[in-house]
């Protein structure tokens, strides 16, 4: 018999339901209520009615249960310290989007060696979202396959749209439904018009092809996100975290009508792929804001346990260093925080 689909598929394998793996790891009603403030207090922080800097930190992929919460428990410890002015959220990043091909993170390959067990990914993802929340972080992660926010968005307080896929009409839709805050970054040339374009459109009510948590194919109808924002990450080249590049991102958004809430990505292209270039970003930012500039909401950083990053290959695999993009160490993140910190605390 001739057959026309599926013709370069190697395999196909049944997997677990959202709602299965939700039993295996439930979030209970206090988590739950964690999870809506710690959501609440990031809207009224892009709504200015909290004035706080939020900081989006933690490895720019998770490989390690481990690394992962003793991460967490250092970030937890120095938010007693800096939450009066700065607002902690945990970056549990699972999925990894590639320029071409490369580790596509713990969901898609938990075991490191190209075995592709998903199930066995997305268990360990949720089981570590939860542990976080447990501890009473607030967490963020990057969507990039659409079916997957069913798995693991009710533990999620914020999300990211990476550069690659902002311009997306599918992660459109799924951000117009989600119930978070999303932030959009601009796109990898570093055009900013495109992500202000998708936080219009992630604010419009939208149909689209969705699974439910008994793994029901569905149409689900959005009620429209109202808490977009723009990342800026830079692009190629080039840098966007000056004032220039902030203005110029502030007047396009007013011009769209669209509140001018910007979080810097303080990695990528604004520090050249040069983890410790973070720490000037981080600097400049902060004193943007010293000097009265309001609509930076928010800072990014990709940081470790250790500097530096490391093959995958590496025999053994060091749990507390990135096997993807080079972060910078724990001395440093806390260090960066605390003077952030002390600044902040000098203005009026």
């Amino acid at each position: 018999m001739t057959q026309s689909s599926n013709v370069n598929i190697e395999s196909i394998t049944p997997l677990s339901t959202p709602g299965e793996i939700k039993e295996l790891y439930p979030a209970s009603e206090e988590l739950m209520q964690q999870v809506v403030d710690h959501r609440n207090q990031i809207k009224r922080i892009l709504d200015r009615q909290e004035k706080k800097l939020m900081i989006i930190t933690g490895p720019c992929s998770i490989h390690s249960e481990k690394s992962a919460l003793e991460y967490g428990r250092r970030l937890l410890a120095l938010q007693k310290k800096v939450g009066d002015k700065i607002f902690l959220i945990m970056r549990a990043y699972f999925e990894k989007p590639r320029t071409t091909v490369g580790w596509k993170g713990m969901m898609y390959d938990p075991d490191l060696n190209n075995s592709y067990n998903i199930e066995k990914g997305l268990r360990e993802a949720r089981k570590i979202f939860r542990e976080l929340v447990m501890m009473g972080l607030p967490t963020a992660t990057e969507i990039l396959e659409p079916i997957i926010p069913q798995y693991i968005a009710d533990l999620v307080s914020w999300t990211a749209i990476g550069a690659r896929t902002t311009e997306s009409q599918t992660h459109r839709q799924l951000t117009s439904g989600l119930s978070m805050p999303i932030g959009f970054k601009n796109a990898t040339d570093g055009n900013v018009h495109v992500a202000v374009n998708a936080i219009t459109s992630s604010a419009s009510k939208h149909a689209f092809i969705g699974i439910t948590d008994l793994g029901k194919i569905s149409i689900f109808k959005s009620k429209g996100n109202k808490y977009g924002h723009v990342v800026l990450r830079g692009g190629n080249t080039m840098t966007n975290y000056s004032s220039e590049c902030i203005a110029f991102t502030r007047i396009i958004m007013e011009k769209a009508g669209i509140t001018p809430n910007i979080i810097v990505d303080c990695s990528h292209a604004n520090s050249s792929k040069e983890p410790r270039k973070q720490l000037d970003v981080m600097q400049d930012v902060i004193t943007q804001i010293s000097n009265g500039e309001d609509c930076i909401v928010g800072t990014m950083i990709e940081s470790h346990i250790k500097e530096g990053s490391q093959s995958i290959n590496s025999k053994p695999v060091d749990p507390e260093i990135s096997i993807t993009d080079a972060c910078i160490g724990w001395e440093d993140t806390e260090a960066c925080i605390l003077e952030a910190h002390e600044r902040l605390s000098k203005l009026k």
